[in-house]
Protein backbone atom coordinates (compact mmCIF):
# COMPACT_ATOMS: atom_id res chain seq x y z
CA UNK A 1 0.00 0.00 0.00
CA UNK A 2 0.69 3.87 -1.03
CA UNK A 3 0.87 6.63 2.12
CA UNK A 4 2.83 9.80 2.15
CA UNK A 5 2.70 11.19 -1.25
CA UNK A 6 5.21 14.17 -1.40
CA UNK A 7 6.34 15.78 -4.97
CA UNK A 8 9.69 17.38 -5.36
CA UNK A 9 11.37 19.37 -8.08
CA UNK A 10 12.33 16.67 -9.92
CA UNK A 11 11.08 13.41 -8.19
CA UNK A 12 8.41 12.31 -6.05
CA UNK A 13 8.21 10.08 -2.46
CA UNK A 14 6.10 7.48 -1.53
CA UNK A 15 6.24 5.54 1.58
CA UNK A 16 5.56 1.52 0.26
CA UNK A 17 3.81 -0.67 2.69
CA UNK A 18 4.49 0.79 5.76
CA UNK A 19 8.29 1.37 4.95
CA UNK A 20 10.44 4.69 4.52
CA UNK A 21 9.49 6.77 1.66
CA UNK A 22 10.92 5.54 -1.62
CA UNK A 23 12.08 8.26 -4.20
CA UNK A 24 11.25 7.95 -8.08
CA UNK A 25 12.35 10.08 -10.94
CA UNK A 26 9.36 11.76 -12.86
CA UNK A 27 11.57 10.92 -16.24
CA UNK A 28 11.75 7.17 -15.27
CA UNK A 29 7.99 7.38 -14.28
CA UNK A 30 6.73 8.79 -17.36
CA UNK A 31 9.27 6.51 -19.44
CA UNK A 32 7.88 3.43 -17.87
CA UNK A 33 4.23 4.34 -17.64
CA UNK A 34 1.69 1.57 -18.93
CA UNK A 35 -1.14 3.53 -20.83
CA UNK A 36 -1.76 2.14 -24.28
CA UNK A 37 -0.17 5.07 -25.80
CA UNK A 38 3.10 5.08 -23.93
CA UNK A 39 3.11 0.72 -23.57
CA UNK A 40 1.31 -2.15 -25.59
CA UNK A 41 0.84 -4.77 -22.43
CA UNK A 42 0.28 -7.65 -25.50
CA UNK A 43 3.58 -7.69 -26.96
CA UNK A 44 5.39 -6.13 -23.95
CA UNK A 45 7.45 -3.04 -26.08
CA UNK A 46 7.57 0.26 -25.33
CA UNK A 47 5.80 2.58 -27.74
CA UNK A 48 6.80 5.64 -26.24
CA UNK A 49 9.66 7.93 -28.05
CA UNK A 50 11.22 8.39 -25.48
CA UNK A 51 13.87 10.77 -27.30
CA UNK A 52 11.20 13.25 -27.56
CA UNK A 53 10.01 13.55 -23.85
CA UNK A 54 10.84 16.61 -21.98
CA UNK A 55 14.13 15.92 -19.89
CA UNK A 56 12.03 18.18 -17.31
CA UNK A 57 9.06 16.57 -17.28
CA UNK A 58 6.92 16.61 -13.83
CA UNK A 59 2.87 15.60 -13.61
CA UNK A 60 0.47 18.21 -13.70
CA UNK A 61 -0.85 17.08 -10.66
CA UNK A 62 -0.78 13.05 -8.61
CA UNK A 63 -2.52 11.18 -5.85
CA UNK A 64 -3.24 7.74 -4.71
CA UNK A 65 -6.37 5.91 -5.20
CA UNK A 66 -7.81 2.72 -3.93
CA UNK A 67 -7.13 3.15 -0.45
CA UNK A 68 -3.43 3.71 -1.77
CA UNK A 69 -3.23 0.75 -3.71
CA UNK A 70 -1.93 3.14 -7.03
CA UNK A 71 -0.21 6.13 -7.52
CA UNK A 72 -2.26 7.99 -10.22
CA UNK A 73 -0.58 10.89 -12.39
CA UNK A 74 -1.82 13.61 -15.22
CA UNK A 75 1.37 14.12 -17.46
CA UNK A 76 1.36 17.12 -19.58
CA UNK A 77 1.87 15.13 -22.76
CA UNK A 78 -1.26 12.51 -21.98
CA UNK A 79 -4.82 12.77 -22.70
CA UNK A 80 -6.31 11.10 -19.45
CA UNK A 81 -4.77 9.81 -16.10
CA UNK A 82 -1.92 7.30 -15.62
CA UNK A 83 -1.93 4.57 -13.17
CA UNK A 84 0.77 3.34 -11.49
CA UNK A 85 -0.11 -0.18 -8.94
CA UNK A 86 1.40 -0.09 -5.61
CA UNK A 87 2.91 -3.83 -6.68
CA UNK A 88 4.34 -2.53 -9.83
CA UNK A 89 6.48 0.82 -7.55
CA UNK A 90 7.26 -1.55 -5.24
CA UNK A 91 8.93 -3.71 -7.30
CA UNK A 92 11.37 -1.15 -8.53
CA UNK A 93 11.33 0.54 -5.55
CA UNK A 94 15.26 -0.55 -4.95
CA UNK A 95 17.69 -0.58 -7.62
CA UNK A 96 18.13 -3.87 -9.66
CA UNK A 97 18.69 -6.02 -11.92
CA UNK A 98 16.46 -7.96 -13.96
CA UNK A 99 18.88 -10.07 -15.81
CA UNK A 100 21.07 -11.54 -13.20
CA UNK A 101 20.44 -14.98 -11.85
CA UNK A 102 21.06 -16.12 -8.59
CA UNK A 103 24.66 -16.18 -7.35
CA UNK A 104 26.12 -19.46 -7.76
CA UNK A 105 27.15 -21.32 -4.48
CA UNK A 106 30.11 -23.12 -5.08
CA UNK A 107 29.99 -27.06 -4.46
CA UNK A 108 32.98 -29.81 -4.08
CA UNK A 109 33.31 -33.87 -3.76
CA UNK A 110 32.52 -33.37 0.05
CA UNK A 111 29.47 -30.86 0.04
CA UNK A 112 27.76 -32.29 -3.10
CA UNK A 113 24.47 -34.57 -2.30
CA UNK A 114 24.78 -37.36 -5.29
CA UNK A 115 20.80 -37.94 -5.07
CA UNK A 116 19.88 -33.93 -5.57
CA UNK A 117 21.28 -34.19 -9.01
CA UNK A 118 19.21 -36.78 -10.07
CA UNK A 119 16.22 -36.18 -11.89
CA UNK A 120 13.65 -39.36 -13.92
CA UNK A 121 12.89 -38.65 -17.17
CA UNK A 122 9.23 -39.56 -16.59
CA UNK A 123 8.92 -37.04 -14.53
CA UNK A 124 9.82 -33.91 -17.16
CA UNK A 125 6.39 -33.22 -18.89
CA UNK A 126 5.10 -29.85 -19.92
CA UNK A 127 6.66 -26.24 -18.73
CA UNK A 128 6.01 -27.03 -14.98
CA UNK A 129 7.23 -30.94 -15.09
CA UNK A 130 10.89 -29.02 -16.27
CA UNK A 131 10.97 -27.54 -13.37
CA UNK A 132 12.67 -29.75 -11.19
CA UNK A 133 15.81 -30.19 -13.12
CA UNK A 134 15.96 -26.54 -13.83
CA UNK A 135 15.90 -26.38 -10.24
CA UNK A 136 18.94 -28.64 -10.41
CA UNK A 137 21.04 -27.16 -13.32
CA UNK A 138 20.35 -24.02 -11.18
CA UNK A 139 21.81 -24.83 -7.96
CA UNK A 140 24.34 -27.49 -8.74
CA UNK A 141 24.86 -26.52 -12.60
CA UNK A 142 24.63 -29.70 -13.66
CA UNK A 143 21.88 -32.80 -12.80
CA UNK A 144 21.49 -36.41 -14.28
CA UNK A 145 18.88 -37.52 -15.88
CA UNK A 146 18.10 -41.06 -15.48
CA UNK A 147 15.55 -43.40 -17.40
CA UNK A 148 16.25 -41.92 -20.54
CA UNK A 149 15.53 -43.58 -23.90
CA UNK A 150 18.42 -43.91 -25.63
CA UNK A 151 18.59 -42.30 -28.69
CA UNK A 152 18.68 -38.40 -30.17
CA UNK A 153 14.57 -38.13 -30.14
CA UNK A 154 14.84 -37.63 -26.65
CA UNK A 155 17.58 -35.43 -26.51
CA UNK A 156 15.46 -33.22 -28.68
CA UNK A 157 12.57 -33.70 -26.80
CA UNK A 158 14.48 -32.50 -23.39
CA UNK A 159 16.06 -29.43 -25.21
CA UNK A 160 13.03 -28.26 -26.58
CA UNK A 161 11.05 -28.22 -23.30
CA UNK A 162 14.01 -25.93 -22.27
CA UNK A 163 14.78 -24.48 -25.33
CA UNK A 164 15.91 -25.25 -28.73
CA UNK A 165 18.89 -27.14 -30.08
CA UNK A 166 21.60 -24.56 -30.45
CA UNK A 167 23.02 -25.02 -34.53
CA UNK A 168 27.59 -25.24 -34.30
CA UNK A 169 30.43 -26.08 -36.15
CA UNK A 170 29.00 -29.79 -35.00
CA UNK A 171 26.02 -29.59 -36.23
CA UNK A 172 22.90 -29.36 -34.11
CA UNK A 173 21.51 -32.81 -32.58
CA UNK A 174 24.88 -34.90 -32.78
CA UNK A 175 26.04 -38.30 -32.03
CA UNK A 176 29.74 -39.32 -31.31
CA UNK A 177 32.10 -42.19 -30.41
CA UNK A 178 36.05 -42.79 -30.29
CA UNK A 179 36.53 -41.70 -33.88
CA UNK A 180 40.95 -40.92 -34.44
CA UNK A 181 39.16 -39.32 -38.27
CA UNK A 182 38.05 -36.18 -36.25
CA UNK A 183 40.37 -33.39 -35.32
CA UNK A 184 38.87 -32.86 -31.83
CA UNK A 185 40.19 -34.20 -28.50
CA UNK A 186 36.64 -35.55 -27.89
CA UNK A 187 36.41 -38.56 -30.52
CA UNK A 188 39.60 -39.90 -29.17
CA UNK A 189 39.34 -42.67 -25.80
CA UNK A 190 42.15 -40.32 -24.00
CA UNK A 191 41.41 -38.84 -20.71
CA UNK A 192 39.66 -35.77 -20.77
CA UNK A 193 40.97 -33.33 -18.25
CA UNK A 194 37.91 -30.43 -17.00
CA UNK A 195 37.56 -28.23 -19.59
CA UNK A 196 34.19 -25.76 -20.75
CA UNK A 197 33.30 -25.97 -24.44
CA UNK A 198 33.44 -23.33 -27.20
CA UNK A 199 36.02 -21.02 -25.64
CA UNK A 200 36.53 -20.18 -29.04
CA UNK A 201 32.75 -18.88 -29.54
CA UNK A 202 31.87 -15.28 -28.96
CA UNK A 203 28.86 -16.80 -27.34
CA UNK A 204 29.75 -20.42 -25.91
CA UNK A 205 27.19 -22.74 -25.47
CA UNK A 206 25.09 -22.37 -22.72
CA UNK A 207 23.33 -25.65 -22.05
CA UNK A 208 25.03 -28.67 -23.23
CA UNK A 209 23.28 -31.79 -22.78
CA UNK A 210 25.72 -35.78 -22.84
CA UNK A 211 23.35 -38.76 -23.32
CA UNK A 212 24.88 -42.46 -22.69
CA UNK A 213 23.29 -44.50 -25.73
CA UNK A 214 26.25 -47.46 -25.26
CA UNK A 215 28.72 -48.20 -22.82
CA UNK A 216 30.83 -51.72 -23.55
CA UNK A 217 34.12 -50.68 -21.71
CA UNK A 218 36.16 -50.21 -18.82
CA UNK A 219 37.02 -46.68 -17.65
CA UNK A 220 35.30 -43.40 -19.01
CA UNK A 221 34.13 -41.61 -15.80
CA UNK A 222 32.22 -38.33 -16.33
CA UNK A 223 33.59 -35.69 -14.43
CA UNK A 224 32.08 -32.69 -13.32
CA UNK A 225 33.83 -29.83 -11.39
CA UNK A 226 32.38 -26.26 -10.21
CA UNK A 227 33.71 -23.04 -11.79
CA UNK A 228 31.93 -20.81 -8.80
CA UNK A 229 33.79 -23.37 -6.34
CA UNK A 230 37.07 -22.69 -8.10
CA UNK A 231 36.27 -18.67 -8.01
CA UNK A 232 35.40 -19.17 -4.83
CA UNK A 233 38.64 -21.31 -3.92
CA UNK A 234 40.99 -18.37 -5.76
CA UNK A 235 39.53 -15.38 -4.20
CA UNK A 236 39.97 -16.66 -0.71
CA UNK A 237 43.45 -18.14 -1.32
CA UNK A 238 45.29 -16.31 -3.56
CA UNK A 239 43.26 -13.48 -4.41
CA UNK A 240 45.43 -11.35 -7.30
CA UNK A 241 44.94 -14.40 -9.71
CA UNK A 242 41.29 -14.28 -9.06
CA UNK A 243 41.84 -10.34 -9.77
CA UNK A 244 44.37 -11.58 -12.85
CA UNK A 245 41.40 -14.25 -14.31
CA UNK A 246 38.96 -11.90 -14.86
CA UNK A 247 41.58 -9.08 -15.95
CA UNK A 248 43.48 -10.95 -18.88
CA UNK A 249 41.51 -12.29 -21.59
CA UNK A 250 42.23 -15.78 -22.97
CA UNK A 251 41.71 -16.40 -26.63
CA UNK A 252 40.40 -20.14 -27.88
CA UNK A 253 40.72 -21.56 -31.04
CA UNK A 254 38.97 -24.39 -33.57
CA UNK A 255 40.80 -25.09 -36.66
CA UNK A 256 39.82 -27.99 -38.73
CA UNK A 257 36.88 -28.91 -40.28
CA UNK A 258 37.51 -25.89 -43.23
CA UNK A 259 37.09 -23.25 -40.20
CA UNK A 260 39.09 -21.19 -37.73
CA UNK A 261 37.47 -19.92 -35.05
CA UNK A 262 38.47 -17.61 -32.24
CA UNK A 263 37.11 -15.43 -29.64
CA UNK A 264 38.31 -14.11 -26.37
CA UNK A 265 37.46 -13.42 -22.68
CA UNK A 266 38.44 -13.60 -19.36
CA UNK A 267 38.59 -17.34 -17.44
CA UNK A 268 36.29 -15.51 -14.97
CA UNK A 269 33.90 -12.98 -16.41
CA UNK A 270 32.31 -11.11 -14.18
CA UNK A 271 29.18 -8.54 -14.06
CA UNK A 272 29.79 -4.57 -12.93
CA UNK A 273 29.02 -5.58 -9.14
CA UNK A 274 31.83 -8.11 -9.56
CA UNK A 275 29.17 -11.34 -9.17
CA UNK A 276 30.81 -14.11 -11.26
CA UNK A 277 28.79 -14.49 -14.97
CA UNK A 278 30.82 -16.79 -16.85
CA UNK A 279 33.85 -19.72 -16.52
CA UNK A 280 35.66 -20.17 -19.31
CA UNK A 281 38.74 -22.43 -19.57
CA UNK A 282 39.73 -25.08 -21.95
CA UNK A 283 43.64 -26.08 -21.81
CA UNK A 284 43.08 -28.14 -25.20
CA UNK A 285 41.70 -25.27 -27.01
CA UNK A 286 43.76 -21.88 -25.99
CA UNK A 287 45.66 -20.15 -28.49
CA UNK A 288 49.23 -19.37 -29.11
CA UNK A 289 49.37 -15.63 -28.06
CA UNK A 290 52.09 -13.30 -27.09
CA UNK A 291 51.19 -10.24 -24.45
CA UNK A 292 53.24 -8.58 -22.35
CA UNK A 293 55.61 -10.62 -19.98
CA UNK A 294 53.77 -8.99 -16.80
CA UNK A 295 50.51 -10.24 -17.97
CA UNK A 296 52.15 -13.29 -19.72
CA UNK A 297 53.53 -14.66 -16.46
CA UNK A 298 50.14 -13.81 -14.55
CA UNK A 299 47.83 -15.83 -16.87
CA UNK A 300 50.36 -18.82 -16.62
CA UNK A 301 50.51 -18.78 -13.02
CA UNK A 302 46.50 -18.13 -12.94
CA UNK A 303 46.08 -21.37 -15.43
CA UNK A 304 48.33 -23.18 -13.11
CA UNK A 305 46.47 -22.63 -9.82
CA UNK A 306 43.61 -23.02 -11.56
CA UNK A 307 43.85 -26.53 -13.54
CA UNK A 308 45.52 -27.53 -10.51
CA UNK A 309 42.62 -27.33 -8.82
CA UNK A 310 39.85 -28.49 -11.49
CA UNK A 311 42.08 -31.58 -11.62
CA UNK A 312 41.54 -32.33 -7.82
CA UNK A 313 39.45 -35.42 -6.53
CA UNK A 314 38.42 -32.98 -3.72
CA UNK A 315 36.65 -30.72 -6.22
CA UNK A 316 35.74 -33.26 -8.50
CA UNK A 317 32.35 -35.24 -9.11
CA UNK A 318 33.10 -38.61 -10.80
CA UNK A 319 30.20 -40.75 -12.22
CA UNK A 320 30.20 -43.58 -14.62
CA UNK A 321 27.39 -43.22 -17.17
CA UNK A 322 25.35 -46.06 -17.67
CA UNK A 323 23.00 -46.18 -20.90
CA UNK A 324 19.54 -44.00 -20.22
CA UNK A 325 21.78 -41.45 -17.41
CA UNK A 326 21.91 -38.03 -19.52
CA UNK A 327 24.22 -35.16 -18.05
CA UNK A 328 22.43 -31.86 -18.36
CA UNK A 329 25.19 -29.01 -17.31
CA UNK A 330 25.52 -25.33 -17.01
CA UNK A 331 28.77 -25.36 -19.61
CA UNK A 332 29.23 -21.65 -18.14
CA UNK A 333 29.41 -22.64 -14.73
CA UNK A 334 30.79 -26.46 -15.05
CA UNK A 335 33.77 -27.79 -16.67
CA UNK A 336 33.49 -31.40 -17.52
CA UNK A 337 35.78 -34.04 -18.53
CA UNK A 338 36.32 -37.82 -18.61
CA UNK A 339 38.76 -39.96 -17.80
CA UNK A 340 40.35 -42.66 -20.13
CA UNK A 341 38.25 -45.74 -21.44
CA UNK A 342 38.78 -49.23 -23.21
CA UNK A 343 36.05 -50.16 -25.79
CA UNK A 344 32.19 -48.67 -26.46
CA UNK A 345 31.14 -45.62 -25.29
CA UNK A 346 28.49 -43.87 -27.52
CA UNK A 347 27.30 -40.49 -26.74
CA UNK A 348 24.55 -38.53 -28.16
CA UNK A 349 23.59 -34.60 -27.20
CA UNK A 350 23.34 -31.24 -28.02
CA UNK A 351 23.88 -27.49 -26.75
CA UNK A 352 21.30 -24.63 -25.68
CA UNK A 353 21.62 -20.86 -26.10
CA UNK A 354 22.26 -19.56 -22.35
CA UNK A 355 19.64 -17.10 -22.94
CA UNK A 356 16.98 -20.00 -23.25
CA UNK A 357 18.11 -21.72 -20.24
CA UNK A 358 17.75 -18.50 -18.30
CA UNK A 359 14.34 -17.63 -19.92
CA UNK A 360 12.93 -21.36 -18.51
CA UNK A 361 14.04 -20.57 -15.29
CA UNK A 362 12.40 -17.15 -15.09
CA UNK A 363 9.07 -18.97 -16.42
CA UNK A 364 9.65 -21.67 -14.32
CA UNK A 365 8.95 -18.94 -11.33
CA UNK A 366 12.91 -19.64 -9.96
CA UNK A 367 13.30 -16.20 -10.21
Amino acid sequence: MLKNLSLGERALTVAINGGDATSFDYFWLRDNARDPHSFDSRSHQRELFTAAVDPDIRPVSAHLAGDGGALVLDWPDLDGLVQYDAAFLDEFSMINDSIAMPVARGWDHASLDQQEVRVAYGEITGDQGIKPLMERVLTHGFAVVTGTPRNLDAVERVTNVIGYVRHSIFGGLFEFEANQDMADSAYTPKELRPHTDGTYSHDAPGLQLLLCVDYDATGGESIMVDGARIAEQLKATSPKVYDDLTRIGVTGIYKGDGAILRARRPIFRTDADGHLVQVTFNNYDRDTVRMHDDDMRALYDGIRQFDQIANDPAFQWRYTLTPGDMLVFDNWRVLHGRGAFAGRRKMAGAYLNHEDFESRVRSCGLV
